[in-house]
């Protein structure tokens, strides 16, 4: 019957993991194939009877002295402590360094106590922690530009709401005011002094046309109707001004946090503006629904063909607007077969 101490060398023999032990000198009395061709030697009966320190790292890898005296694998014959390392370097018999991760114990031998030690190539586990960092450093990075990205947004929203107040209660005000004087004026003229009255009424024209003029771009900057009523009524004001015929179905239940309005609103007008300049479209279908994210979808039955590629074509900043509130956006535009834009963005409770 086999027994186990004769059955311990086929054993290790089979094994894929390096394996050997040296003696209390630190001299290599068996090593299995694995290690061997490990380190690129032919046969295990090479490495027998050398030092293990002076076969694995007679130098550290930046080509400094490593004397055997602080080889942490050898310890264990002295101090009977098992050791370990995660972050080793071993050298091949072409000289080429490669990571290494070893456990070392304590093992009584006939001549007194040496080492077994069994360790492994660390390229693949380092390779895979090095990408495992490199993909979560990018992660990082994506994160803090988008977050930037939404500061900006929100920081530009927030400017263009002042503007547009600023806008409605300064200038705009003293434009009406000024048309209210302008309108009394006129009736005071009228029967003292009616060759002022054309004059006048170029006047008060004027101002119409300035308020009016003031309007719009105060709209533009920043709607009034979106900060009173909210996004549905204010993209039902938007699809009323459009030079394309524009539908608007689905509704919202409830008003969204203000910069998520005010960025969907812009991305609404940026997405029919591109359509209004380049789709020669007949007709834009909008819809909004709500659930757990905001699903806004902006349709037109014109040309088609953007493709992928967004460069100059006014898409650029659609998709930027979603990716900075973490949003996903599709765009699909077969050639003759319109443009669909669809983006996802969530939204907070």
């Amino acid at each position: 019957m086999t027994t186990i101490a004769e059955l311990l060398p086929s054993v290790l023999d089979a094994v894929p993991q390096p394996v050997w032990v040296a003696d209390t000198q630190g001299l290599v009395i068996y090593t299995n194939p694995a290690a061997a061709a490990a380190l690129g030697f032919q046969d295990a009966t090479e490495i027998e009877g050398r030092s293990s320190h002076l076969l694995l790292h007679p130098i550290r890898r930046d080509g400094s002295p490593f004397p055997a005296s602080e080889c942490l694998m050898l310890a264990p014959a002295h101090t009977g402590v098992t050791t370990h390392s995660d972050d080793d370097w071993f050298l091949r018999r072409d000289g080429s360094f490669f990571p290494v991760s070893w456990w070392s114990a304590p093992i009584n031998l006939p001549g007194g106590r040496g080492v077994v030690c069994a360790w492994s190539d660390a390229t693949e586990r380092r390779a895979f922690e090095h990408a495992t960092r490199e993909r979560d450093a990018a992660q990082i990075r994506a994160s803090e530009s988008r977050a930037a990205q939404r500061r900006i947004i929100e920081s530009i929203a927030a400017v263009h709401r002042q503007t547009a107040r600023d806008l409605h209660d300064g200038a705009q005000q003293r434009l009406v005011n000024l048309l209210i004087g302008l309108r009394l004026a006129r009736e005071q003229i009228a029967t003292t002094s009616p060759q002022a009255l054309p004059l006048i009424d170029n006047s008060v024209a004027e101002a119409q046309a300035a308020i009016d003029e003031l309007r719009q771009l105060a709209a533009g900057i920043h709607p009034s109707m979106l900060t009173s009523r909210g996004l549905a009524p204010a993209i039902d004001a938007l699809a009323a001004r459009s030079p394309i015929p524009t539908i608007v179905s689905g509704k919202l239940d409830r008003r969204l946090p203000a910069t998520v309005e005010s960025n969907v609103y812009f991305l609404i007008s940026e997405a029919m503006t591109n359509a209004a300049k380049h789709s020669c479209a007949s007709r834009i279908e909008i819809t909004l629904t709500l659930d757990e994210d905001l699903v806004v979808t902006v349709a037109d039955d014109g040309i088609g063909g953007i493709g992928d590629q967004r460069s100059g074509s006014g898409l650029v900043g659609l998709a930027d607007r979603v990716a900075a509130f973490d949003g996903e956006i599709t765009i699909t535009s077969p050639r003759g077969g319109g443009t669909v834009i669809r983006a996802r963005l969530p939204v907070p409770a």
